[in-house]
């Protein structure tokens, strides 16, 4: 008896995937834990096994297709059996064989006739599919206007690639050569789509943008105490070797939004914060496929090198792509650290719903007098504190900012703590 294949549910908040590359055809045998696809969320990638062993006998949703979780995504069981009752309801898709390659060349062999545009003198509207489309738009053809070959009157990408060969003729009208429009359009430009985290950071950051009154305050400290530790850990025998000065920032961090509350918070609607007991400080990671941000879970409760370690760990995740949803949500407060990129100064913008993000720079030297009157130079360090204005007033968050500029060139007083 045919099984069907169900689009997971990577994590709590999930509730539906995009269909990423079908590493599978139609036709093909798979067994148990043969990976079928990829597909991705709107935070992280991952890979779909295969839960039933036989033959893969159809394709419910093509590649690019948002699918629900839990819904049937393909069909396993014995070559020719029928799985039509598997098919998700709704009619969200039509079933998607694959061509296969052989049966390509066969239909490219036979020299093809030019289609007659009927379909919109007819009234109707052929489904086309994803990968159709997307060739059609790079094409810069009109899909609809192809002849359909495939299954239940789908055009397929086949038929967009006989459209771009033999242009439609309109009834009665002979239409004008015209040059092939995509070999013009691939030496101008390349369209590329976002991929499910690119679009779901740029809806955030729109969001965020949009619905805040942020602002941003500009200072720096002296990082003499901080190199220097760093320096005696790097020094070090073993795990706290590997403790960096953004994990340093962290920890200080985690321990000066206690005292802060307003910043360690989530604004819920246009009058009512959400303040929060622990620190769950959220990290700003980039990764291949785009910023992701995961949340290191009571902060506040850590030593400097659990952080270390926590902060790597999930970096490690997030780079390789399979790391659980929900550990991208939950987050209290965020640091985003470009100090390594050279970065003197920029404007981190807020990850909703928190109420602040700091954006931790790089070290310059900087000229001061001491207090003998003979000039120094320094090493400063600059951090970025945006905030959302609306739940926090300018003078509490430059207090915060001071503190914590405090804590950092007095760090060893504050690991005492």
């Amino acid at each position: 008896m045919a099984s069907a294949v169900i689009m997971p549910k990577a994590g709590i908040t999930v509730e539906s995937c995009i269909i990423g590359t079908w590493e599978k055809k139609v036709g093909d045998e798979v067994k148990v834990g043969d990976i079928l696809f990829t597909y991705e969320t709107d935070k992280a990638s991952f890979e779909c096994e295969s839960t039933a062993e036989g033959t893969l006998l159809e394709i419910f949703y093509g590649e690019g297709e948002e699918v629900p979780c839990l819904v049937n995504v393909c069909a396993v069981g014995a070559a020719g059996e029928d799985c039509s009752a598997l098919r998700p309801e709704g009619g969200q898709s039509e079933a998607v064989p694959a061509v296969a390659p052989a049966e390509e060349k066969k239909e490219e062999a036979i020299p093809a006739v030019a289609p007659v545009a009927t379909t919109a003198v007819e009234g109707k509207k052929a489904a086309v599919s994803p990968r159709a489309k997307k060739l059609a738009e790079r094409a810069g053809v009109d899909a609809s206007l192809a002849t359909p070959t495939g299954p239940n009157g789908r055009i397929i990408e086949r038929d967009v690639r006989t459209l771009m060969d033999n242009p439609p003729v309109v009834a009665e009208t002979v239409a004008a050569p015209v040059a092939a429009p995509a070999a013009i359009a691939e030496e101008e430009y390349k369209d590329v789509k976002f991929s499910g985290i690119r679009r779901a950071i740029s809806k955030s950051m729109s969001t965020s943008l949009s619905t805040m009154a942020q602002l941003t305050h500009n200072t720096s400290f002296d990082a003499t105490a901080i190199l220097e530790y760093r320096k005696q850990l790097k020094a070090s025998d073993g795990e706290c070797s590997g403790i960096t000065l953004g994990d340093i920032v962290l920890y200080a961090v985690s321990r000066t939004l206690k005292n802060h509350p307003d910043m360690n918070a989530n604004m819920i609607d246009d009058s009512t914060i959400r303040i929060f007991s622990h620190v769950n400080l959220g990290v700003a990671v980039d990764t291949p496929r785009g910023l992701m941000v995961p949340t290191i879970f009571h902060a506040d409760e850590m030593s400097l090198l659990e952080i270390s370690k926590a902060v790597k760990e999930l970096a490690a995740q997030c780079r390789e792509g399979n790391i659980s949803p929900d550990k991208l949500s939950g987050g209290t407060f965020t640091v985003s650290n470009l100090g390594n990129l050279g970065v003197e100064s920029f404007t981190p913008v807020i990850n909703p719903p928190q109420t602040g993000i700091l954006g931790v720079c790089g070290t310059i030297d900087r000229v001061r007098r001491g207090a003998d009157g003979s000039i120094q130079i320094y090493p400063a360090m600059g951090l970025s504190l945006t905030y959302d204005h609306r739940a926090i007033d300018g003078t509490p968050a430059a207090r915060f900012q001071k503190e914590l500029c405090t804590n950092l060139e007095n760090f060893t007083v504050l690991l005492a703590k």
